[in-house]
């Protein structure tokens, strides 16, 4: 599942929730609109997965508060907890192995 994240409170919302990546980028950005469908597949195969995309320019403070400097940059969380970063463009294989599939 993707959902596309409007504010902090719909952040916080599904973040706290099982297995979530958090795609931060911008529309302009040439590499997050080559990573984009890749982790759209990556969702559709994984139903465990919630994928949260976040656009730096739209939800400027989380990209703040998550030190965002580089894009795409995408976090890995579970159950809430931060366990892990890539900041720039990857292949599907090593997106999956990043995510632990």
């Amino acid at each position: 599942m993707e959902i596309e994240i409007k504010n902090a409170a719909e952040f916080e919302q599904h973040i706290g929730k099982g297995n979530v990546l958090v795609d931060f980028y911008a529309t302009w950005c040439g590499p997050c609109n080559m990573v984009a469908p890749i982790v759209a597949q990556i969702a559709k195969e994984h139903q465990d997965l919630t994928v949260l995309r976040v656009d730096v320019d739209e939800v400027e403070a989380l990209a703040r508060q998550y030190n965002i400097f580089s894009i795409p940059t995408l976090l890995h969380f579970v159950d809430g907890k931060l366990v892990d970063q890539k900041v720039g463009f990857a292949p599907k294989p090593a997106l999956e192995a990043f995510l632990g599939y």
